[in-house]
């Protein structure tokens, strides 16, 4: 099974922990939100692959990925422009 993320927004309600932040790696105890979103579908194997739309500091959330344990199980798709949740879902189809 598959998975997508929704990883690409702006994050402007957390605002202003996402000023330098992308909202999927804000800490939460300690730990980027993303970390928590894949130790819970791929290290519990719910799902095999997931797919993590990027768009708002992508450079960063690139370099969390390649450090992640499940690099090799994640395909990032940048969105030049944001597609929002429909559009997205559907171009990942």
């Amino acid at each position: 099974m598959k998975a997508v993320l929704l990883a690409a927004g702006l994050g402007t309600r957390l605002r202003p922990l996402t000023q330098t932040v992308p909202k999927c790696l804000v800490p939460i105890r300690g730990r980027p939100l993303l970390d928590y979103w894949l130790e819970h579908l791929l290290g519990q194997g719910i799902v095999d692959e997931v797919r993590i739309n990027t768009h708002y500091l992508a450079d960063r959330v690139r370099a969390h990925v390649a450090q992640s344990p499940w690099r090799d199980r994640i395909e990032l798709v940048h969105e030049e422009t944001l597609l929002g949740t429909g559009g997205t879902v559907l171009a990942s189809r």
